[in-house]
């Protein structure tokens, strides 16, 4: 039966387990306060999602510098000071017995001009044309500085295991830093952190390295890596396998692949991987009902279903899985073109309205226009907050 398959436990490399296979897959939250601080609606936005049924809860991106936070309302985590709030969110995420990681981030390049125009990346590239306006071109990373971002991701994950979360994960998709080291076209570095594959992954390694030295050995550590920046990035699959082998290797907990919407090739994608490399693997992108979930694990491709924007409208889409099984949850779109004006970030904006509403504790409103939620977003952030952005 479809319920039984999703309901299967699963045991991760450092011993924890997972109640069940649905995952909730990283999403921007945008409810840090203005000083980068957590705010108590954290604790009961997962809890939430605890409440519906989730087996292993990924938060939205978190950041490592409040220097460098990627949009507003980003959450940073440098030190302990909000030890507090943070004991309430991670048992608020745990409180029906499902797990609960930290995704970990530094935005580097992808910091809007708006936010800080002093970014940083492995190498000085600027964007297109058609992005300039809103990101400038980065400054190439110091050998010093690299070490002290380094540093920031493990001093993060010491942080989250004493608030009682079970583990990071790295944010190594996207456009982001982590994946900038890894893509040719982004790092141009001629030193030790750039040139042949072997140094453009150090850096990804470097970071692995320190949240492990910085955590206790039943804490997880995780990645998220994006199977269309392998593509777009012309980072061959030989490549990317060889990325995640050497994670591998090194012992990481399970590996999250998405990218967007067409979940049969990142199946494709997990299967090439699963025939060389001994990893836990997660999908990311695309699954709308129980039987796809179901035939996806069923396949041994994947041992995790990946769960976003369902969720972001139904928090019980799990526990419906896992009592009636073949139940669907489509995804509206949401967009508005007034001729001259389009805007392009509403997508992102509407589902993060719907995740204010929950860490309110109300209900979510599906179909909720694209109006109102553009009105909603300018009113919170201003106009800023409807500029495109990249999924989380």
């Amino acid at each position: 039966m479809i319920q039984d398959t999703l309901g299967q436990p699963l045991t991760l490399p450092n011993g924890q387990v997972v109640p069940n296979r649905l995952l909730k897959s990283a999403m921007s939250e945008t409810l840090g306060r203005p000083d980068c601080t957590v705010p108590a609606s954290m604790a009961t936005l997962y809890g939430r999602w605890a409440d519906g049924g989730i087996g292993l809860s990924v938060t939205g991106n978190v950041m490592v510098d409040r220097n460098a936070v990627g949009e507003p309302g980003n959450g940073v985590l440098e030190d302990d000071r909000d030890l507090p709030e943070l004991r309430r969110w991670a048992s608020a995420a745990k409180r029906r017995g499902g797990l609960v990681y930290v995704q970990v981030n530094h935005p580097d390049r992808q910091v809007p001009k708006f936010l800080n125009d002093g970014s940083v990346a492995p190498s000085a590239v600027p964007f297109k044309p058609t992005l300039r306006g809103a990101f400038a071109t980065p400054r190439a990373l110091t050998e010093p500085q690299i070490h002290d971002i380094i540093q920031r991701f493990g001093a993060a994950a010491r942080v989250c295991e004493q608030a009682g979360f079970d583990g990071v994960q790295i944010h190594g998709a996207h456009g982001y830093l982590v994946s900038q080291f890894l893509s040719p076209h982004t790092n141009k570095r001629s030193d030790r952190w750039g040139g042949d594959e072997t140094n453009r992954r150090r850096f990804v390694l470097e970071v692995y390295r320190a949240m492990r030295a910085a955590t206790s050995s039943g804490f997880g550590v995780a990645i998220k890596l994006n199977s269309a920046d392998f593509q777009r990035g012309g980072i061959s699959e030989e490549e990317s396998t060889r990325t995640i082998q050497a994670l591998a290797d090194e012992g990481i907990d399970f590996l999250e692949v998405s990218g967007g919407t067409y979940e049969a090739y990142f199946l494709r994608f997990a299967e090439r991987i699963r025939a060389d490399v001994d990893a836990v693997l997660c999908v990311t992108g695309g699954f709308r009902s129980g039987s796809a979930m179901a035939a996806a694990l069923e396949t041994g491709a994947v041992d995790l279903v990946g769960l976003a924007r369902t969720v972001a409208i139904d928090p019980d889409l799990p526990r419906k899985l896992l009592t009636r099984g073949d139940v669907r949850q489509d995804v509206p779109r949401r967009t508005i073109d007034l001729g001259p004006i389009h805007l392009g970030g509403l997508e992102i904006t509407w589902y993060e309205g719907q995740l204010h509403r929950l860490a309110e504790g109300r209900p979510t409103v599906p179909d909720e226009g694209g109006l109102v939620s553009a009105l909603a977003t300018i009113w919170r952030v201003g106009l800023n907050g409807l500029r495109s952005r990249r999924a989380r």
